[in-house]
């Protein structure tokens, strides 16, 4: 699937579990401004599982170093769609962000969101047209924007990104299993789950049906749970 599907996915699921998993889990209440900001923080993090490719959004982020540094995450999980594909890899970065946002507070929070932010920007296509010089500066220039804006009017900031980034990668996972060669979920085990919806990457099936979709689902979700109900009118 698309980076923009990806992330779309990401968004909407973060929108509904705000409604139906409890404030523990997510690390805040289903306030307007929280969940927006989760759903671009789960939005971004739905990239991570493809920080195992070369040519994926997380690659394109900073360049040079970021290319490398997916590369060498594509050798240490044995390829594309292994270990960052499962649901070990989905504990695994959830209860890291949870130890890091505990542990270092703000040093780990801001640069995290930062990220996580930068990813959504350019997944979602928040930028001119291209992959040139003016949309990366302005991806990053959003996600400087929002993360100073989330910094200061965000109470408890670090308890929403556990839960925003362990739903984002579980949304890839199920995103994948939709496409042929699926997921291996239970990596180690190499079986691979796969209900084949969307037969190739890019199709007009997953640009011009799955993402509309997707994105109308997320706005219409967004608005009758949680801004509708501020004008009186949910």
């Amino acid at each position: 699937m698309l980076g923009q599907s990806h992330a779309v996915s990401g968004a909407l699921v973060y929108v509904v579990a705000a409604h139906f998993l409890p404030e523990r889990v997510l690390g805040a209440a289903p306030q307007a401004g929280a969940v927006l900001l989760g759903a671009m923080l789960c939005a971004g993090a739905a990239l991570l599982p493809d920080a195992d490719h070369h040519d994926a959004t997380p690659a394109h982020l900073f360049g040079p170093l970021t290319r490398g540094l997916c590369r060498l995450v594509g050798r240490l999980s044995g390829g594309h769609r292994h270990a960052t594909h499962s649901l070990l890899f989905v504990a695994l970065i959830t209860v890291g962000t949870w130890f890091g946002v505990d542990r270092l507070g703000a040093r780990f929070t801001v640069p995290l969101v930062f990220v996580l932010l930068a990813l959504a920007a350019r997944a979602l296509h928040l930028h001119p047209p291209g992959k040139g010089v003016t949309a990366w500066i302005t991806s990053v220039g959003l996600a400087g924007v929002g993360t100073a804006a989330a910094v200061a009017w965000c109470e408890g900031l670090g308890g929403l990104l556990p839960g925003a980034v362990g739903l984002g990668a579980l949304a890839h996972l199920l995103g994948d299993c939709l496409t042929r060669q699926g997921a291996p979920l239970l990596w180690p085990y190499g079986r691979r789950f796969e209900i084949v919806l969307i037969r190739r990457t890019g199709s007009k099936a997953e640009t011009r049906v799955l993402v509309p979709l997707l994105t109308v689902a997320t706005f219409a979700g967004l608005w009758f749970t949680t801004f509708a109900p501020l004008f009186g009118t949910g």
